[in-house]
C-alpha cells in the first residue's frame, strides 16, 4: 500500500552556510564598516543571534539572512524572529529555528487532510505524519493540497513508498 511521510526538517548545514554567507556580506558592506555588527548561530539551541548598534541595521541583517536562506533553498518559514531587545549600546535579535512538527501543527495538518475530502488514512507518528492510500495519485493529491496551505512551517514529503 503506497504511503508517504510529511515532515518539517531543517538542513542545519544549509543554515550554517546561509549564516556564513551573511557574515561575509556584512564584512564587505560599506554601510557596516566600523560598526559593531555580528551574526552567530547556535546549533545546540537552534537559534541565530543578530547583534547590531541600531534596530535599522538589525532589520537589514535579517533581510540579508532571509536572502541567503532563499539562495540556499531553505524555506524562510523556518525562521521565527523574536522581539528585538536593547542591551547596552547594542540591539539584539534572536531568531529561533523551527525544526520538526510540533503536536499542534501536526494536528492542524491532520485535520486539514481529513477536511479536504480526499479519502486517505493519516496518522501522527511522533514528529511526522504518515499518509497511506491504495493509489499513488491520491497521495499526490494530498501533497498538492498541502503545498497550497499555510501552516507556518516548511513541509517536506519523504519516504514515498509503493
Amino acid at each position: 500500500m503506497p504511503s508517504l511521510d510529511i515532515v518539517s526538517e531543517l538542513e542545519i548545514f544549509e543554515v550554517n552556510h546561509a549564516v556564513q554567507n551573511t557574515q561575509k556580506e556584512i564584512a564587505t558592506r560599506f554601510d557596516f564598516r566600523g560598526q559593531d555588527v555580528s551574526i552567530e548561530i547556535s546549533e545546540k539551541n537552534k537559534e541565530i543571534k543578530i547583534s547590531t548598534e541600531s534596530d535599522f541595521q538589525c532589520e537589514q541583517v535579517f533581510s540579508m539572512l532571509e536572502n541567503h536562506f532563499f539562495k540556499r533553498k531553505v524555506d524562510i518559514q523556518a525562521l521565527d524572529p523574536q522581539k528585538m531587545t536593547a542591551s547596552g549600546k547594542n540591539v539584539i535579535q534572536v531568531i529561533k529555528l523551527k525544526d520538526g512538527l510540533d503536536s499542534d501543527t501536526a494536528k492542524k495538518i491532520n485535520k486539514a487532510i481529513k477536511e479536504s475530502g480526499i479519502k486517505v488514512q493519516s496518522s501522527i507518528q511522533g514528529d511526522k505524519i504518515r499518509v497511506t492510500d491504495k493509489k499513488r495519485d491520491t497521495l499526490q493529491q494530498v501533497m498538492a493540497f498541502l503545498k497550497e496551505q499555510q501552516f507556518g512551517v516548511p513541509l517536506q514529503f519523504n519516504n514515498f513508498k509503493d
